[in-house]
């Protein structure tokens, strides 16, 4: 027993000096812990005593580039980011203005008071006022108290905010981006589905009428969740290639559709919060479907909450209102010259491709950010140093935003909204272009849709109208829009633009689709024209998705989905789409009768396809149409098929094919071309 008492002791002495020894270090790592933390305050000058900490993420030339106009990162420097300091989880918070005297976070967590957590401004003059509030949670609600210019109190939300609260209320939220990405194949290959040389059919949606709970309550909202369950196999179903989504970024005001932002960094939370909508795209993506974000870096709205004279000065605008000021609109233009706010907007172009594998932006408004004198009369603009209308501020702007995005992501592509006759405005900027991938051909929309709305009878007569885009569209890259701005104020649905009776109408329309979809260049259709929406788009409702039951909407929708997969399918198609070799008129001499024929070529011969429109309702049996090369064609689509609401009653099971000069290897077709009809040989 004395033994093993003994044997105890010794041990238990042992466990105790064990202890004692692990104490005595823990101490001597707590102790240089508190040293070095005491360090870091000293040399941080942080005071861990006040609620909110100086402290900074700026470092080297984050500054001299934010002011010069080349720091392309802002979001991982401004806004809120959640973090630890000195071992203390929290938020920091950086925010730019220049002309303020005082700025606090206020918020839920405070009371809303004015006082308690002041941020510091920093000594370099950059205006730039920071600081890191300890214990401060992710999902609060804040603003900015800003004392600016001349006493001016202002509570202002974040810029840089991720996450807003859901309109009419206007805090900015703390949060953070974590999301686990599914799309690594798509991300891997996108290159090849984005490139000039694939095809391009972009459905254009506005998230909230494609589909509400309620179609009569404009203030019910799918989910990000619910969007992604009925659009995506929606889209995939449809064969589109991309999809366009109007803007998603934070806006006050539903009526705006998107085009008034004030969060620049945020997906509004109308559908959800950020990682909804990175689900979103996720799923678009995991089905082959690239998605385009419209981008709003013209204007933006004068509300309380935003932008406008943000720290009592004219902060992000032109301080001049003949450069300032938007009439078309009742906006504010951006100040393009200033070199912290073109560091603002193209950190929130890459912000969107990067943290949201956006795919590409498409630039609204891009005319009225190049004229100096866009929607402006005589007296109320100003010429630039040369004496001509151009901003060159902006252009300078665009020409930067295009060189760093394809330098930083070369598989996405950049689209702009431009309506006027710019030059180069698709073209790279080392050859003096403007450096868009690509450009909207409003040229084309207006015109197909004018000769569309004549009565057949009268075709004849403006058949140069018709085929006047060929003249001019090797000028740009062009995609063809018929948008969302065709089918509101007035100018009624695609369908109703179209002459005759119902049956015409649907043949008609079916006819331009094809027309759109064998023209050279990127097709763009906002949602509801692919079934003939009958009424105008309204914001504030859903599409007429009940029209469906009927056959005449169902199957121009068939159609609609079988010219997008003819699209994908036929090289010819797309391959060429932006160069002399992929076009080719092959008969104009057929005016009296409106009937009008084109070759599509690919990169190789085989690929090639003939389109024969026939642009009134009669009839044309054994019509006489004469190709070079192929003895053997074939019928590969017909639009007035039963398939599609048509007649059913003109097709092309054998096409006569005759020599009639073997030097040319030219050859003498026989058809048959169905009323208001085209067809598609290959």
């Amino acid at each position: 027993m004395s033994d093993k008492k003994s044997k105890g002791s010794k041990e238990d002495k042992k466990k105790s000096s064990a202890k004692e020894e692990t104490k005595n270090t823990e101490k001597k790592m707590e102790g240089k812990k508190k040293d070095k933390i005491n360090r870091y305050e000293e040399e941080h000058f942080i005071d861990s005593s006040k609620p909110v900490w100086n402290y900074s993420r700026f470092q080297g030339d984050d500054i001299a580039n934010f002011q010069n106009g080349t720091n392309y990162r802002l979001f991982e420097l401004f806004g809120s980011h959640e973090m630890e300091v000195l071992d203390t989880p929290g938020f920091y918070f950086a925010v730019w203005a220049p002309n303020a005297s005082f700025i606090s976070v206020i918020g839920n967590f405070n009371d809303w008071n004015k006082e308690s957590h002041p941020l510091y401004v920093r000594l370099d003059k950059s205006g730039i006022w920071e600081g890191f509030i300890p214990h401060f949670k992710k999902g609060e609600v804040y603003k900015y108290h800003i004392h600016g210019y001349k006493g001016r109190h202002l509570d202002k939300g974040d810029p840089f905010a991720i996450f807003w609260e859901k309109r009419p209320l206007t805090a900015s939220i703390t949060w953070n981006l974590d999301y686990e990405w599914r799309d690594k194949e798509w991300m891997r290959k996108r290159h090849k589905h984005n490139s000039l040389e694939a095809p391009w059919s972009v459905y254009e949606v506005h998230l909230a009428s494609w589909m509400r709970p309620n179609k009569h309550d404009e203030e019910s909202y799918n989910t990000y969740q619910v969007i992604k369950e009925k659009l995506v196999p929606y889209v995939k179903e449809m064969g589109f290639t991309h999809v366009e989504f109007m803007p998603v970024m934070e806006h006050p005001f539903d009526g705006s559709w998107g085009y008034q932002c004030c969060g620049y960094f945020a997906a509004t939370s109308r559908f959800g919060d950020p990682q909804g909508f990175m689900d979103l795209v996720d799923a678009l993506h995991e089905e082959g479907i690239g998605v385009i974000l419209d981008w709003v870096p013209s204007h933006f709205p004068y509300d309380a909450h935003g932008l406008f004279m943000f720290d009592g000065t004219h902060t992000y605008e032109y301080a001049d209102m003949r450069k300032g000021f938007h009439p078309d609109w009742n906006s504010y233009i951006f100040n393009y010259k200033r070199g912290e706010v073109k560091s603002f907007l193209i950190s929130s172009a890459k912000f969107w491709i990067e943290k949201f594998h956006a795919d590409g932006l498409r630039v609204d408004a891009v005319s009225s950010m190049l004229k100096l004198n866009y929607s402006r009369k005589h007296g109320q603009w100003e010429p630039n140093e040369f004496g001509g209308d151009g901003n060159l501020e902006a252009i300078a702007f665009i020409k930067d935003l295009n060189e760093t995005l394809y330098r930083d992501y070369p598989d996405i592509q950049t689209i702009a909204e431009e309506a006027t006759d710019w030059p180069g405005v698709s073209k790279p900027t080392w050859q003096g272009g403007l450096g868009f991938g690509m450009k909207w051909m409003m040229g084309w929309m207006h015109d197909s849709l004018d000769y569309f709305k004549i009565d057949p009878i009268f075709r004849q007569f403006h058949q140069d109208k018709f085929g006047f885009s060929m003249m001019y569209y090797y000028d740009e890259n062009f995609m063809l829009p018929y948008s969302h701005d065709e089918v509101v104020h007035g100018k009624s649905p695609m369908l109703y633009k179209m002459p005759g009776d119902d049956w015409q109408k649907f043949a008609n329309l079916r006819l331009l689709y094809t027309y759109m979809f064998t023209h050279p260049g990127g097709k763009l259709l906002f949602m509801g024209d692919e079934f003939g929406q009958s009424s105008e788009w309204n914001y504030k409702s859903e599409l007429d998705w009940h029209l469906l039951e009927f056959d005449s909407h169902n199957l121009l929708r068939i159609c609609v989905k079988d010219l997008n997969y003819l699209l994908r399918n036929e090289p010819a198609l797309y391959q060429n789409q932006f160069n002399i070799y992929g076009f080719e008129w092959t008969d104009l001499n057929h005016r009296s009768e409106s009937v009008i024929a084109y070759r599509r070529k690919g990169k190789k011969t085989k690929d090639d396809v003939v389109i024969v429109l026939n642009l009134t309702p009669v009839v044309r049996n054994d019509w006489k149409l004469y190709l070079e090369g192929k003895e053997s064609w074939t019928e590969i689509f017909n639009s007035d098929s039963k398939n599609y609401w048509g007649t059913g009653n003109t097709y092309n099971p054998e096409i006569p094919c005759t020599l009639v000069d073997k030097k040319e290897k030219r050859f003498e077709l026989n058809l048959h071309l169905p009323p208001l009809g085209a067809i598609i040989l290959k």
